[in-house]
């Protein structure tokens, strides 16, 4: 599915992982400064295994769980794809189906161009 076929105002939740905490750390930061996206949990410890380059893979990570909207997507998924230093970094958005409306209109509000309402949220 592409954000295009989604209004600009729906709320993504995207996940990303991460080598390390300290990149994971400077990414959230990135993100939610730039305004890119109004909050970013870090899980550290997070076990993936994949395939890679042919090879199977079993690393521990630290998973970027990003809140955003559709219209702020393309913008985040072009900075985090210039900072990440992976090869090919995860990056996959689910479309918020249901959530508490006061929550969902806090992170519209802090995608949304500098100067809008910032409050304390999880």
């Amino acid at each position: 599915m592409s954000t295009a076929t989604l209004p600009p105002a729906a709320v993504l939740l995207c996940q990303c992982s991460c080598p390390d905490l300290a990149c994971a750390r400077q990414l959230a930061e990135t993100l939610v400064g730039e305004r890119l996206a109004a909050c970013v949990n870090v899980l550290p410890g997070v076990q993936s295994v994949y395939r890679w380059q042919g090879q199977m893979q079993n690393e521990t990570e630290v998973l970027l769980l990003i809140k955003t909207t559709a219209e702020r997507f393309d913008a985040l998924k072009a900075r985090l794809r210039a900072l990440h230093p992976y090869e090919l970094p995860e990056l996959v958005a689910t479309p918020v189906a249901a959530g508490h409306a006061a929550y969902l209109d806090w992170v519209r509000a802090n995608v949304a161009a500098a100067g809008g309402p910032a409050g304390k949220q999880s």
